[in-house]
């Protein structure tokens, strides 16, 4: 199954038209025609069966079979992770985070960090794809890129974790992590965090994890966090 992504869809619609990009892939890349079946997300759960009535390469039109909706998970998984210092890397992450299940996204900006801009824009075109290719119903929320002081002053429910590379005693994430809770973790930039940020952090409910013996890069130590994650609510 291939997925397309709409995201003004709803249970409403029974007609609606791609966006131009999207309609060229359609049609002169897959070579899709009308009567051909398309499945369709908004990215808030709901999937859609559609048939092309209309294949124009710029105005792709297509109306509404079915649809249905898929339920989200008991928990929120929120990730605050650094941009780092290549944007492949982070792009990568942001890749595979969607691919095994994350609900929400802020870029932190740290003290230590060598990257203080990030495109929004290109970083939402790596999640939708992202969410077709896995075949997810749920778009992942990518936040505004913020400055960790100003991200620790907002009010955060649930489990609350920081990563760091300090010597405090810390427990693994896995006997931290209980399913159906949500979560948030805070992962540093390639410096770390600063003893400032850690112990501003600690004052504010966040307690550290350790995520293995090995010291381990900021965009692998963001999906280390995912996949513990992801294994303690799915099993």
């Amino acid at each position: 199954m291939q997925l397309f992504y709409h995201p003004q869809l709803d249970q409403s619609v029974t007609l609606f038209t791609f966006p131009e990009e999207e309609s060229k892939h359609i049609v002169r890349v897959l070579r899709k025609k009308e009567g051909d079946r398309l499945m369709v997300t908004n990215g808030k759960g709901h999937l859609f069966e559609t048939e092309i009535i209309s294949a124009e390469p710029k105005r792709c039109k297509a109306q509404v079979v079915s649809c249905k909706k898929k339920h989200q998970k008991m928990h929120w998984f929120h990730m605050a992770v650094a941009p780092t210092k290549t944007n492949d890397r982070y792009e990568w992450f942001l890749e595979k985070a969607t691919e095994i299940g994350v609900n929400e996204i802020t870029p932190i900006f740290c003290e230590h960090s060598e990257r203080k801009t990030v495109k929004k824009e290109r970083l939402e075109k790596v999640i939708q794809a992202a969410m077709k290719q896995s075949l997810r119903t749920y778009l992942p929320q990518l936040n505004d890129p913020v400055r960790l002081d100003d991200f620790l002053k907002k009010e955060h429910k649930g489990l609350l974790f920081i990563a760091h590379c300090e010597d405090d005693e810390k427990m693994d994430l896995k006997r931290r992590v209980a399913p159906d809770k949500d979560i948030t973790i805070l992962i540093g930039p390639e410096g770390d965090f600063s003893h400032h940020e850690i112990q501003t952090a600690y004052d504010k409910g966040f307690l550290p994890v350790s995520l293995g013996e090995s010291r381990l890069r900021t965009e692998t130590a963001a999906l280390v966090a995912c996949t513990t994650v992801n294994m303690i609510n799915n099993g």
